[in-house]
């Protein structure tokens, strides 16, 4: 999976939109804005989460945090990550690749109205060294069962 697989999801469902490959690691919030010279808020990381016996993955602003009172109230629990290993199973991607593109598994997905306020954002492509640029709301157009509000910002 992973490159590929995202690669190849891409190409199905939004052709127009580029692959970049940066050939330095992007896995981390702060590698990932570093390589592509942009603040941190605009990396849209996906975090594979569970509550209860249900596991989803968020995507929200690189520098946001998820909340867990929001999370509850949303959700109806308490958010637990998901561990690497959990993780490459559900999505098929590796942690600091993860994203919402070809996953492994029909898990949902939900954007956080963290990602709104940016023109584009850029989330992981299935690789430690890949990501596309898209606008917020056709990265939830493509991907989300719908926008929530979990995330706060760090203080």
């Amino acid at each position: 999976m992973t490159l590929e697989t995202a690669r190849a999801w891409l190409a199905e469902h939004a052709p127009d939109l580029a692959l970049i490959e940066h050939g330095v690691s992007t896995a981390t919030v702060a590698e990932a804005a570093a390589a592509l010279g942009v603040e941190p808020g605009r990396i849209a990381k996906t975090l594979a989460l569970r509550v209860g016996d249900s596991e989803f993955l968020i995507v929200a602003r690189g520098d946001a945090r998820i909340d867990n009172a929001k999370t509850k109230a949303e959700f109806g629990g308490r958010p637990r990550m998901l561990s690497a290993e959990e993780a490459l199973a559900v999505t098929g991607h590796p942690v600091g690749g993860v994203c919402p593109f070809g996953l492994a598994t029909d898990v949902p997905v939900y954007c956080d109205v963290s990602l709104r306020p940016y023109p584009s954002v850029f989330p992981a492509a299935g690789s430690l060294t890949s990501s596309v640029e898209i606008a917020p709301d056709r990265l939830a157009a493509l991907v989300s069962q719908r926008w929530v509000d979990i995330a706060k910002l760090a203080e």
